[in-house]
Formats: structure tokens, sequence, C-alpha cells
């Protein structure tokens, strides 16, 4: 039975039941004397008693039927899964809808073979029947088993006809559609747009218009609305288009410009999916992808820059300037219009007093007994990102710890490499402290980044008095700037997120913005405090900030270290 386990303990009871089992893989290799009643109860049987989670269960049941619907079933493979189909919702809703997927899934490489073809043909007339008995509700299926049907069967308006009618004149075709007509419109009325809309496209249903198109849009049915527009013809595509464009959905417009082929009749649809792109980038502060994805048009390159200034990320205009050779762009622009430092949170307003680098060990040392002193410190981290997919992270570059004056930046790299022992005893000292709250936001996703990068040291795999900021605050989004604009009254500009993290020196803007990344937690923190009636109740969800606080302490990790 492959992945399902056998009973193997002994017994007359068990003899009996591993009989049982053996009569049942007999009968799954010759169905040729097996009804679909009891195909079906063996499928169940089978599924009841494996062992394995269910997804396995059912990949496994799979191949088995696939099997054995080439183990001639009579009077054909089609035809029987047909019965199975009407029998299979006896088993309820626990099964039904898989089990009739399974049947049907299984079908279609049978399709190609030249033997069973007369079966198919013969079958379609069966299948239409089921489909009409599921329609009147006879045959309680789900609708999507109704359309996989369909689609198994390639059944047609003929097949309906002669379900219906047991011909197909062309009289009888006009009433046959007339009669899936009524059901498209029972469906449409109660919002069943999946099925209705496949009804209407299989057997050529007039009975949709542009309201309806719409409402599919602003309900979000995208693909079903694109797929009624196909229907339909060019002019309810240039509808959908249209539409998608009002709505700034750049996306699904240039999808389906390029599709139907009508670039003539919207012009400027990819370049402006294009500029969308890579303002998106951008603002993600992945600058290098959006430099990649602009390369070939200027007009593109030349946004890129506009955007960079925009973000006050002069450092990467001056880049793109000297590599793209668009200073005379550039100097057409006015930096001051374009770029309004007040729009963000900075040092400054922050009254942030300095940036310390720590590479070195007296640095650390130092360092170390600042952080120390304090009660509360701002923590975040920095590496080099890689846009390669499915490639591994680059180490984490630089760790960030700050108070609301001072911001400390470690440079991992080097203080691994040099002294790898006391860069481990400093952080046991700093992440294991009880006396230390350690604020951070998504911390553990850094935390998983620095044990990534530096497993040998113990001082990432422990820690006491640890709270994830983004949790008193589950309503915001936006990120850190979010939470920033939201508390503090002006966001972050996060336009070098994604720069080179493993550079040396590290630019002062790129010091500036690890900086702030720590030293904001601390003054969200504080002024989250002072909003609130009684101490430490965040808003919301009404629970104490002392209740998000975590430890994770390993003893040989936080044993005391003296220096």
């Amino acid at each position: 039975m492959g992945c399902f386990e056998e009973v193997t303990q002994e017994g007359p009871e068990t003899n009996q039941y591993n009989d049982e089992r053996s009569i049942c893989l007999h009968a799954f290799s010759d169905l040729s004397h097996v009804p679909p009643a009891t195909f079906i109860y063996l499928l169940k049987d089978y599924y009841v008693y494996g062992t394995n989670k269910a997804t396995s269960k059912f990949k496994i049941l799979l191949q088995l039927v696939r099997a054995a619907l080439h183990n001639a079933p009579q009077p054909g493979p089609f035809t029987y899964a047909v019965q199975c189909m009407y029998i299979v919702p006896l088993l309820g809703k626990t099964y039904s809808e898989g089990f009739s997927h399974m049947l049907t899934s299984s079908l279609k490489h049978l399709k190609s073979v030249e033997s069973v073809r007369k079966d198919f043909l013969e079958a379609k007339h069966l299948a239409a029947q089921l489909a009409l008995d599921i329609l009147d509700t006879v045959v309680p299926h789900e609708n999507r088993i109704l359309v996989k049907l369909l689609e198994t069967f390639e059944i047609e308006l003929r097949d309906m006809a002669h379900a219906l009618y047991g011909s197909e004149l062309d009289d009888d075709l006009v009433k046959a559609r007339e009669h899936i007509r009524h059901y498209v419109k029972c469906f449409m009325e109660s919002e069943s747009n999946a099925i209705a809309v496949a009804l209407i496209t299989r057997f050529s249903i007039q009975c949709c218009d542009e309201s309806f198109l719409i409402k599919l849009i602003e309900s979000n049915q995208l693909e079903i609305a694109e797929e009624c527009a196909t229907f339909m013809g060019k002019e309810m595509i240039c509808l959908v288009i249209q539409k998608y464009l009002d709505m700034k959905m750049l996306k699904n417009a240039n999808k389906l410009v390029k599709e139907h082929d009508l670039t003539e009749k919207f012009p400027d649809v990819s370049f402006l999916y294009k500029e969308s792109l890579v303002k998106k980038l951008a603002e993600k502060g992945c600058w290098d992808i959006a430099e990649v994805r602009a390369k070939k048009e200027t007009k593109l390159m030349e946004y890129l820059v506009y955007l960079a200034m925009e973000a006050g990320y002069m450092e990467k205009v001056d880049e793109l300037c000297q590599r793209y050779s668009l200073q005379g762009y550039a100097d057409s622009l006015v930096p001051e219009k374009v770029f309004c430092g007040s729009d963000y949170l900075d040092l400054k307003k922050l009254s942030a007093e300095e940036i310390v680098w720590v590479d070195e060990i007296n640095g650390l040392y130092n360092a170390t007994s600042y952080i120390e002193a304090c009660k509360i410190i701002g923590m975040d981290c920095e590496w080099r990102p890689n846009f390669e997919k499915n490639s591994k992270p680059n180490k984490v570059s630089i760790i960030q710890i700050a108070s609301d004056k001072i911001a400390f930046i470690f440079d991992l790299i080097k203080l691994y490499e040099d002294e790898p022992k006391v860069l481990d005893s400093c952080f046991r000292r700093i992440m294991c402290s009880s006396n230390i709250l350690k604020l951070g936001y998504d911390i553990q996703c850094d935390l998983h980044q620095l044990t990534q990068s530096y497993g040998e040291l113990e001082c990432f795999q422990s820690y006491e008095m640890l709270l994830d900021v983004q949790k008193l605050f589950k309503g915001v989004t936006g990120g850190l700037s979010g939470l920033s604009k939201e508390i503090l009254g002006l966001s972050l500009n996060k336009a070098r997120r994604n720069s080179n993290w493993e550079q040396r020196p590290l630019s002062q803007n790129q010091k500036e913005y690890a900086a702030l990344d720590a030293v904001v937690l601390v003054h969200i923190f504080h002024e989250h405090i002072q909003r609130q009636p009684q101490f430490g109740v965040s808003e919301g969800c009404k629970a104490e900030w002392k209740s998000h606080v975590v430890s994770r302490v390993q003893s040989s990790a936080c044993k005391p270290v003296r220096f």
C-alpha cells in the first residue's frame, strides 16, 4: 500500500484485517469485476487507514487511481469514472470533492489512448447527464467539480441537447442553450460568478453586459472578468483595460494589452507599467534592480534619477548621472523642489548626539560598558542585499545598538575576524542582561539572520528582556517607517535600505540611516508609554508591554562574563 502503513500486530482480528487489505490490493489490480460502488468504498477505506498527512495520502491515492483505471474497468475508464462520481457524494463532503477531483484528474492522461477513445465519446453523454443532475442539485457536487467535469469530458452544447432531448437537431440546440441560460442567470443572481462565466463561455450564452464585467472587477474577480471579456470580444477587453487604468492597476492592464495585441489602441500602457515598477522598486530601496529594469530606456533612467533625488539619495543621483551621462537632466531639476528633507525624521530632530563606529577591541569594550549602564536600548542590523532568486543571504555586516542619545554601529565582519571571543563575551553581557530592555522591530528576523551568519557565537543564541515593538502596534502598517509616522509624526526615509552595507568605509548617509533605525525605537517606546493613561498599556489590545517581553536563555550562553 505504499506509504499507507499496514497493521502488523499478531492475533486473529489482525490477520483478518490484513486479509481484507490483500483483497483490496487484488481488487485494485483488476477492475473488470469491481463495481463502481465497491471501488469508491475501497478508496475511502485506503484513505481512512492511511497514516500519512492528508495531502500526502491524496497524492499517493491519486497515483493509485491513475494506475487502477488502466486495469480493465467495465465498460471503460471514462464511463466507470462518471458512474463513480454519481456515488461519491454519498460519502459526504469530507470525501466528495477530493475524490471527484481525483477521478477527473486521473482521466486526463487516458484521452490520448486510442483503445479507450470509443468509451470517451460514449461517456460524454453520461457526463452531460451528470452535469445536468448537478445543476438541478439532484447530485450534490460543488461548482468546482462541475467545471472540472465539463472540461475533462469536453462537453459541448450538442452533448447537453442530447442529454435533455435525445437529439442534436438545431431546434434542440437552441432549446438547450436557453435551458442553460436559466442556470446562468440563477448563478449570477446568487453571485456564483465563476460557474456562471464557465457556463457562459463553454456554451456561448449571451447574457452579460458591461455592468456585469465592472461588478466582477470591483469585487476583485479579475480572472473571471478577463475570461468573460475575452468571450465577449475586443470591445469588452478594451473596457476592462480602461477600467484597470482608471484603478491604477497597470500590471493587469499591460498584461491584457500584450495578450490581445492592443498596443496601437493603448500605446502608453507599457511605459506606464515599467515606470510604476521602477517606482515600486525604488520605494523598497531596490535601486540596483530598478536600474537593471530601466537600463534600456533613457526616459526610465531619467525617472529613476528623479526618484533618487526625491528620496534625498544624492549619492545615487551622482552615481546614475555619471554612469549614464545624465548630468544635464539632473541639472534641469531643482533639488530643493524635488526633495524636502522635512518630510522625514532624522537624528537631529530626535536630538541624537553622536554616532560611534566600532571596529576594534577598545571601542568594543567602551561601547559595551556604556550600553550596560542603559535601561532601554534599540537594536537593528543590516546586511548586503542579495537579489538572486533562491540564493543564500549575505552575512550580517553591522549591528546598531542605541540609547536615545548615542548610537553605536558595530562592524561585525571585522570584529568577528579579529576578536571573535571578545565579541562573543561583550555581546553576551548585553543580550543576556536582565537589566536592559532591548527593543527591536521584527527582531526575530534579525536574530535569525545573526545566528545564520555567526552560528559559532553563543551571544546570538540566548537573550533576556527582548521586546518586538511591532507587537505593540499590530494595526499600524508600513513597517518601522509607518510606525514612526504614526507615533512620532514623521516617517523614515528608507531609500538606503538596500545599499551596499559591506563597503568600507560606510558613507555618512549610511551611518545616519543605520543609527536612526535603532535610535527611533527608543523614542517610539518612550512616546508610547507617555501616551498611556496607565503605565505600559498598548492601544487596541489593552495588553501590558511587559507581556510581550520574551527571553530565551541557555545556561552555557548566559553565564557571567568578565573582561
